[in-house]
C-alpha cells in the first residue's frame, strides 16, 4: 500500500461456496484511498467470485467486508451500489442506446425508481463523461462505438454512481491491444486525480506489472502471494501459480518488473502415431 493510502475497503477472511463447494477460501485483502490493487491467477483460482463477494453480489459463507471500517453484511444493495461501482466482465446495452443514456443508469442507487433525474444526476453524468474523455461521443449510439470506447463508456456509467471504490473485473476483456491500454490508462488516471481506490482482474502480468501499486496472487481459492509488482512477479510465483517457467528483468524506463515467458520444451521424440506420408503417383 501507498504510504498517503488508508485502507478503504477491507475482506478479512473471506470465504465462499457454491453449494457445499467453497471456491474462496478465508481471502483477506486490502485496498486503500488512492491505490490500485490487481489480483492475477489461472482460470478457476477465484478472483471473479472475491470481486462479486466484495460488491455484494454473492454473500460470504464467513468472514467479513468492510468499508471504511464498517461491516457491509447489513448494508442494503442501493447504499452499496452508491459506495462501490462494479463493472462485470461482460456487458450489453440496447442497440438504441446513447452513452449519455447508458452513463445516467448510474445514477439509479441514488433515488427511487419514481423519481426524476435531478440536476445533481445530470451533473454526475456530465462529470462522468469529462472523466473519461467521452464529451464528443456522448450523444453516439453505444452500438456504434470502437471496443475502447464501449468499455470508457460502461465505465463512465459506473463512475456516475461516485463510488469510492471502483471493482473491474477483466475489464480489458476482448478488446486489442491499444484499447486495452487505452481503458487502463483511463483507469489509472481516475485513481491518481479523484482518489477512487480500484480493485481489478487483469490475466496480463505485464499489464498488472505496469498499472498496478499492489499485485494479491490468488491460486485454488487462496491469496498466495501479495505485495508490488516486484515482491509478487518472479519466477518462483508465476510456476507457483501458472505451471509456467518465465523470465523476469527490470524495465529500463519504469523499473518495474517485465515479463518473458518461456516456451515449454516439448518432447519431439519418435511420434506415437506415424506421420502420414502421400503416397507417390
Amino acid at each position: 500500500m501507498r504510504e498517503s493510502a488508508v485502507t478503504l475497503l477491507e475482506a478479512r477472511d473471506v470465504s465462499v461456496c457454491y453449494g457445499e463447494t467453497r471456491v474462496v477460501n478465508n481471502v483477506s485483502l486490502t485496498v486503500g484511498s488512492n491505490e490500485v490493487v490487481t489480483l492475477i491467477g489461472p482460470n478457476g483460482s477465484g478472483k471473479s467470485t472475491v470481486m462479486k463477494a466484495l460488491s455484494g453480489q454473492l454473500a460470504p459463507r464467513s468472514g467479513v467486508v468492510r468499508l471504511e471500517g464498517s461491516d457491509m453484511s447489513s448494508w442494503s444493495l442501493r447504499r452499496r451500489a452508491r459506495a462501490i461501482g462494479m463493472l462485470n466482465q461482460k456487458n450489453t446495452a440496447p442497440t438504441d442506446m446513447t452513452v449519455r443514456e447508458l452513463v445516467g443508469y448510474g445514477r439509479h442507487p441514488h433515488h427511487r425508481w419514481y423519481q426524476r433525474p435531478t440536476e445533481e444526476d445530470s451533473e454526475a453524468v456530465d462529470w462522468a463523461i469529462a472523466h473519461t474523455e467521452l464529451k464528443k461521443l456522448a450523444d453516439r449510439l453505444v452500438s456504434q462505438l470502437s471496443g475502447g470506447e464501449a468499455q470508457r463508456a460502461w465505465l463512465a456509467m459506473v463512475l456516475a454512481q461516485r463510488p469510492q471504490v471502483l471493482l473491474l473485473d477483466e475489464p480489458t476483456t476482448y478488446l486489442d491491444i491499444a484499447h486495452q491500454h487505452e481503458v487502463l490508462e483511463v483507469v489509472t488516471s481516475l485513481n491518481r486525480t479523484l482518489g477512487i481506490a480500484v480493485l481489478m482482474v487483469l490475466h496480463d502480468l505485464n499489464q498488472a506489472s505496469t498499472f498496478s501499486d499492489r499485485i494479491v496472487a490468488l491460486s485454488t481459492g487462496q491469496v498466495v502471494a501479495e505485495g508490488t509488482p516486484g515482491e509478487v512477479l518472479t519466477p518462483d510465483l508465476i510456476r507457483e501459480v501458472y505451471g509456467m517457467e518465465a523470465e523476469v528483468e527490470e524495465h529500463p524506463l519504469t523499473a518495474r518488473p517485465r515479463i518473458h515467458l518461456v516456451r515449454r520444451q516439448w518432447n519431439v521424440a519418435e511420434p506415437a502415431i506415424p506421420m502420414y506420408t502421400p503416397e507417390e503417383n
